[in-house]
């Protein structure tokens, strides 16, 4: 198998970070900040975990759980090929241990949903970040191909990785 990354990554982050998420609000929020959705608390000018809300925490509701919400990803990455219907669950398990990783210190970068389709299984992201991020793990684990393709009009990356033995 051959790894094959189709647009490099240092130049497809370029090309995404002179457009803005559409879902972030134009100001931030006012500090504290508790998300209703996922208790993620705003603080310190960024969206953090905490152990507990700081009290007297206002209620917002984050860009993650504004885009599950309204079911609008700004990233799929599809995984393809005979590879994929055999070894299904690692493939997820694998992504899955990617997102709590990006967690940590980028909390609004999560999996929205894994799909499992008839030939394929489709993973939506919250964020651009975490496709790249998740199909580099992959190659690194199962060798396959992946493709990147930034929408370069919108915050929007569409990722596919394929292995077919």
């Amino acid at each position: 198998m051959r790894a094959n990354i189709a647009v490099p990554a240092r130049s497809s982050r370029l090309v995404h970070d002179r457009v803005a998420d559409p879902y972030m609000r134009g100001p931030k929020p006012a500090e504290p900040a508790v998300c209703s959705g996922c208790g993620v608390v705003f603080q310190k000018g960024r969206w953090q975990w905490a152990a507990r809300a700081p009290r007297g925490a206002a209620h917002e509701v984050c860009q993650a759980c504004r885009r599950i919400k309204d079911d609008y990803p700004a990233g799929i990455l599809t995984l393809r090929g005979a590879f994929v219907r055999a070894h299904r669950d690692e493939l997820v398990a694998i992504a899955r241990n990617q997102e709590h990783a990006e967690m940590k210190d980028h909390p609004l970068h999560r999996i929205m949903a894994v799909e499992e389709r008839r030939n394929s299984v489709v993973i939506k992201t919250t964020d651009v970040h975490l496709p790249g991020r998740i199909g580099r793990a992959l190659l690194r684990s199962s060798k396959g191909e992946l493709d990147l393709k930034y929408d370069e009009g919108s915050y929007f990356v569409r990722a596919s990785w394929k292995r077919e033995s």
